[in-house]
């Protein structure tokens, strides 16, 4: 059989074009992975990869804190009834007095936090006068007196995010408040009878539980992990309250008791929220490993096998005898 060396060539050619074909189905090599302190240093090439991952270790604390509270209220009320008279004009005021609150709270999560809080309302001095129409002239009543609360809510917050440390939030609270009126005295001008005597009444302290709820907003500020301080406003409705029953100076007169309406106060608090985890062995710190991804070796590269074509043998061509 004679082959042609232009065969054998065309034979060769598509050879390694198969052989390059089959080269490309090979995986490819993965880069050259280094030390991550080589990385760090900066020595390493662009692009270089660790080779491990050391996994990051975080450190979970309770969701429980305690809280405590200073402040100062700024207090209304909408009126004062009583079901013996009703005044043409009235006018009513509070002085402002001290707040101190304790509360034990938990972070639901990053955004949400609730807590129970318990709070000693100091006492609010009250001014009050009302202009009554009588025969021949009209007549005023002049009060004063002092009002106190214990207050108790149940509040839930909503953390907006944090900008430089800084988080502001909003919340909302429900509870009760326990209202009560000290040294309430009603001082009556020209009322008929001898003023000294009829026209001066006397009231005992007297209190009244109430519905309560709260609008909160604020700003705080996280010191460290287990601290942080929070500056806030709270709108508050505290309901009613109620003085106890008039009893005029010679005792010859007693009168049922009056109304405050509608109490509610502006309140600025300082603020602050103790981790429960900062209070030494008292809660132990649970320790976990943030799950890191699994490190797969690159495969090795293995170059395809050189197709060798086989050796070419020459033949000598047949001659016939003769």
């Amino acid at each position: 059989m004679v082959v042609s060396r232009h065969g054998i060539g065309l034979t060769a050619a598509l050879l390694l074009a198969a052989g390059a074909a089959q080269a490309a189905d090979y995986p490819q090599p993965q880069p050259q992975c280094y030390d991550a302190a080589f990385i760090h240093s900066g020595r390493a090439p662009p692009g270089a990869v660790p080779c491990y991952v050391p996994p990051q270790v975080i450190e979970e604390f309770s969701g429980w804190y305690l809280r405590g509270d200073i402040g100062m209220s700024n207090q209304r009320v909408s009126s004062l009834s009583n079901p013996l008279a009703t005044p043409l004009s009235s006018s009513y005021g509070f002085d402002s007095a001290p707040i101190f609150g304790l509360g034990v709270g938990y972070y639901f999560n990053d955004w949400l936090r609730f807590d129970v809080t318990g709070e000693y309302r100091g006492r609010s001095n009250f001014h009050g006068s009302e202009i009554y129409a009588g025969v021949p002239v009209n007549s005023t009543d002049e009060y004063s007196g002092s009002k106190s609360e214990w207050l108790f809510l149940m509040n839930g917050y909503v953390d907006l995010g944090t900008w430089s440390g800084l988080t502001p939030f909003m919340g909302a609270g429900v509870g009760f408040s326990r209202n009560t009126i000290h040294n309430f005295q009603d001082v009556c001008h020209a009322c008929g009878g001898n003023p000294a005597n009829n026209g001066i009444s006397f009231a005992p302290d007297a209190s009244k539980w109430n519905f309560a709820w709260a609008l909160h907003a604020g700003i705080a500020y996280k010191v460290s992990k287990n601290f942080t301080v929070e500056l806030a406003y709270r709108y508050l409705d505290m309901g009613k309250a109620e003085t106890g029953t008039y009893t005029s100076y010679d005792g010859l007169f007693i009168t049922p008791p009056s109304t405050f309406n509608r109490l509610t106060s502006h309140d600025f608090r300082l603020g602050v929220r103790f981790n429960l985890e900062g209070f030494g062995d008292c809660c132990s710190r649970s320790t976990y490993y943030a799950p890191q991804p699994t490190y797969v070796a690159p495969p090795v590269y293995a170059p395809p096998p050189v197709y060798a074509p086989p050796p070419y043998q020459y033949q000598q061509p047949l001659r016939s005898r003769g």
